[in-house]
């Protein structure tokens, strides 16, 4: 086997919902901070997260890129906090090729979780020294750290603490004047006020800013969500304004001046007289130094139905015929009324309009929350170019407008999307066209690539995309298995498994993107054309699609009168349009959670606890499943036929406590459960039956500690002598192996053998053959399909519960008895994942269509002994399963001979303990 060298072709993790988790950075780049990973995406670019920065030991709840430093502008740097109390500075190099990411520092800053981030601009270089970026972070210790950064790491200047004690949500830094000398600090949380302090670096701008609180702005009536300072103009010496979001559902503008009271009234456009003093215009009176200033009320904001959770400045290009090339000034708040609102001042009167509304529609507004109710937009942020904006969702999952000038309208496009929990299971489809997941978030995915031509070239340019969410549950979900090209089973907290198949319009949508879906004509005319959920109901119902031009209210009054005699009647804003995925792009999220789900075709009961794990034959005719236990009673495997759907009787019957893995063997002919009472069991298919199987083998002492995973290899080839000069050489013999791991932190592997039985004859066992010992419990196990065509070896991927990834080759040794284990790569650092790896699967390579890149060799094959004729120098690709919510694709690409022997183990397993 040869070593192998592991990159990452698809990312994928939710965002968590946090206002200050996210930020967009000068360099085009977005982070965004996802369970306790921080996420850096290219929104220009097609690919999705480029980048999973690990480190955090709870989750982000804070991120914020800082101002580069003038004598390293190649490096971007960003600042990140989070429950685990802990600031984290991160470099990432634009210039590199790949853009490498690192932690250069970790500081523990506060005594509570840490909320919010806010960076200072750098100031004017006085000659003195360079100036230093500033930043503060506000934490649930309720109080506020000033921090300076340099290349000397980050430094404490000074803490602050909150007036009342109240916590910290939101935070604003500004430069008061053009020479950056005063600094202005906004403070809001759980509280109604925003205050306001300043500081002062001194007349020559060396002196450490100490921040003093100088006024308190009342008018909002719930908690401060959000703040953000801008300048009125690029002019030199204009106003400050400060937005403030409150949970009120209002946004408040304040105008901060440089001189008097009269001098701000002017400022505002107000009339010098005692009416304009009246006490909701108070003006406050506040100093930098020797530097006056004052603030005051300047407009209030009413359009929103809900919480505003944020609002930012963004100053948008200048129109051609402008002659100052200026463009105007806009204010972006998104809200929990599931909407974005980009305001902007009437050039006329001066008052503060919605110039436009992005988000849901007026006839989706009544999207229940199960099938697709974004549940509001926890943060809006605007592209450093002022065009485009971003905002994520209660999914997690990103949606993003380009404002395109021709058509002076907003464009929705394609944006990123993930898990927010654990993710539980993972399946190729039996093609490989598609990957399906399952989370503790309760949804279930499809990802495939997404194929379209070259924007230079006649290559095809191939992305990866979440392409269906064909379920949507009530209940957390543990395990899937494909059915098929076409259909699935999954299981969940429920006592029950569901199984779901294709719908017309979803595999039409596929195969239009990615080349793989289903080509039959016959058989996508007998698919469902869609699917809908009923909003009293978890049983995702096969639906017609609706023609485009069908009259809406009409649709919607007849879809109601249904509602009031049907508790199966489907929500009237789910109905699925023939154009809704008639798209040639990866569908947007709205369309995602409202126009992929999948038909549920059956339900399949017997368990009477919680669903466990589940594994479906390789020919599609059998589900065996299980469910958690602490009795034998309870600890049984159920298989169930796929042709009526009905449950074989008895119970496969070995274990006393919860299995935690069922796998069919390649050719289905045995099915091997492990558990969390260390044993594992073999149970073969009758001679005479494909659908009875009975216990062949169970070893109560298989590992020392719970087995957590198990997995089957293809046949492996044994090795030929060299048959004598003359006589025909011996056919080629193939050796039955499976792995299992465990929380002992052994990977062991068991092979079929067959010595004599007592009173002459042979008796068929699996035995141990090799173990390997790991650095932390073992989690996933799984074996490349087909064994290499350069020297029979196989490939195994192990996954650690630290989160860590190697690969291994495994031979068989002269005799059959043994095998030998050879370690072909431990995947780099930043590749592994900071929690546990729940599963993994390699993609099979059998009907894959279109093969690997450009200079890869394809990975069609025949069917069979065909996978045997595949190239070893293809990019394999191996999905992964994480606690921390992200799901992964890594190619694995085998170069030179490499070869690492690792311990050995006889086939006594007295002599192993």
């Amino acid at each position: 086997m040869a070593q192998a060298t592991v990159e990452s072709r698809y990312l994928s993790a939710g965002a968590n919902r946090y206002t200050a988790a996210t930020d967009w950075g000068d360099d085009g780049l977005v982070a965004f901070a996802a369970d306790s990973n921080i996420c850096i995406w290219n929104p220009a670019k097609s690919r999705g997260i480029s980048h999973i920065l690990s480190g955090h030991k709870a989750h982000v709840r804070a991120v914020k890129f800082l101002p580069k430093l003038p004598d390293d502008p190649s490096t971007s740097y960003l600042v990140s906090g989070g429950d685990d109390k802990a600031l984290r500075l991160w470099a990432l190099e634009t210039a590199a090729p790949h853009g490498a990411a690192s932690c250069l520092q970790t500081v523990e800053g506060h005594t509570a979780p840490i909320n919010c981030i806010a960076a200072l601009a750098l100031g004017p270089d006085t000659g003195a020294r360079p100036p230093r970026p500033i930043f503060v972070s506000g934490a649930a210790d309720a109080t506020i750290k000033v921090w300076t950064f340099g290349m000397d790491g980050l430094v404490l200047l000074q803490i602050i603490k909150t007036p009342k004690k109240y916590l910290p949500l939101a935070l604003a830094l500004s430069p008061l004047g053009d020479d950056g000398l005063g600094i202005v600090l906004a403070v809001a949380g759980t509280t109604n006020v925003v205050d306001i302090f300043t500081a002062s670096k001194g007349e020559t701008g060396d002196a450490a800013p100490q921040f003093t609180l100088q006024a308190t702005l009342p008018g909002h009536e719930n908690w401060v969500r959000s703040l953000d300072f801008v300048r009125e103009s690029p002019e030199p010496g204009s106003d400050l304004l400060l937005a403030s979001a409150s949970q009120d559902k209002y946004i408040r503008l304040w105008r901060l001046h440089q001189g008097s009271a009269l001098s701000a009234l002017g400022a505002a456009g107000m009339a010098v007289s005692a009416d304009a003093l009246t006490p909701g215009n108070k003006i406050h009176k506040i100093a930098a130094g020797a530097t006056k200033y004052c603030i005051m009320f300047e407009a209030l904001l009413l359009g929103h139905e809900d919480w505003i959770y944020s609002a930012k400045w963004s100053r948008a290009p200048p129109a051609a015929d402008d002659a100052r090339g200026v463009g105007k000034l806009q204010l972006l708040s998104a809200s929990a009324d599931n909407s974005l609102s980009i305001w902007e001042s009437d050039q006329d009167s001066g008052i503060w309009i919605t110039g436009a509304r992005l988000g849901e529609v007026s006839r989706e507004k009544g999207a229940t929350t199960a099938t697709g109710s974004i549940g509001g937009f926890w943060t809006g942020l605007w592209s450093p170019s002022g065009t485009t904006v971003v905002t994520m969702g209660r999914t997690g999952s990103w949606r993003r407008w380009d404002y395109d000038a021709v058509e002076d309208m907003w464009k929705q496009n394609i944006a990123v999307s993930g898990h927010t929990r654990a993710v539980t299971g993972i399946s190729w489809s039996r093609d490989g066209a598609y990957l399906l997941s399952t989370s503790s978030d309760q949804t279930t995915r499809v990802h495939a690539e997404w194929a379209r031509p070259a924007a230079t070239g006649s290559s095809l340019e191939k992305t990866w995309h979440e392409m269906s969410r064909p379920q949507i549950h009530g209940y957390d979900l543990n395990c899937i298995d494909s059915l098929g090209a076409s259909s699935f089973v999954s299981g969940a907290d429920e006592k029950l498994m569901r199984v779901f198949t294709e719908p017309k319009a979803v595999a039409v949508m596929l195969n239009r993107l990615t080349g793989a879906g289903t080509g039959d004509e016959s058989q996508l005319a007998a698919f469902p054309n869609a699917a809908n959920m009923p909003v009293l109901g978890l049983s995702n119902k096969a639906i017609d699609v609706v023609d485009d031009d069908d009259d809406d209210a009409a649709l919607a009054q007849q879809q109601q009168h249904q509602l009031a005699d049907d508790r199966e009647a489907v929500d009237p804003a789910n109905v699925v349009r023939k154009s809704a995925l008639d798209i040639d792009h990866p569908p947007f999220e709205e369309s995602l959670s409202r126009h992929t789900l999948w038909p549920e075709v059956e339900k399949l009961y017997g368990h009477g606890y919680e669903i466990s794990c589940l594994a479906t034959s390789h020919d599609g005719r059998l589900v065996a499943s299980a469910c958690k236990a602490s009795s034998v009673n309870h600890a049984v495997i159920r298989l169930f036929e796929t042709e009526h759907w009905t449950e074989i009787k008895p119970p496969l019957t070995a274990h006393s406590l919860t299995v935690t893995r069922l796998r069919f063997s390649p050719d289905d002919s045995h099915l091997l459960s492990v558990g969390r009472d260390r044993q594992w069991a073999i149970f073969a298919r009758g001679p005479a039956s494909t659908t009875e199987y009975k216990l062949l083998q169970a070893n109560p002492k298989g590992h020392a500690r719970m087995i957590l995973d198990a997995a089957w290899a293809p046949p492996l080839p044994l090795p030929l002598p060299e048959a004598p000069q003359g006589e025909q050489q011996q056919e080629q013999q193939s050796l039955q192996l499976f792995a299992t791991a465990g929380r002992d932190r052994q990977v062991i592997t068991w092979v079929k053998w067959r010595p004599v039985a007592p009173g002459g004859g042979c008796k068929d066992e699996f035995v141990l053959a090799g173990l390997t010992l790991q650095g932390h419990a073992v989690t996933a196990l799984d074996f490349f399909p087909t064994p290499s065509s350069a020297d029979g070896s196989v490939l195994l991927a192990v996954g650690s519960e630290a989160g860590h990834l190697s690969l291994f080759s495994i031979a068989a040794e002269d005799g059959g008895g043994k095998v030998s284990l050879s370690r072909v790569a431990s995947v780099a650092p930043e590749l592994c994942l900071p929690k546990a790896v729940l599963q993994l699967a390699w993609r099979p390579p059998v009907g894959r269509h279109g093969g690997g890149e450009e200079g890869e060799a394809s990975s069609e094959t025949d069917g069979g002994s065909g996978g045997q004729q595949q190239q070893d120098n293809i990019n394999h690709e191996l999905a992964i399963a994480g606690a921390d919510g992200s799901l992964r694709i890594y190619s694995v690409s085998l170069g030179r001979q490499m070869a690492l022997p690792l311990r050995q183990a006889s086939r006594d397993r007295e002599s192993v303990e």
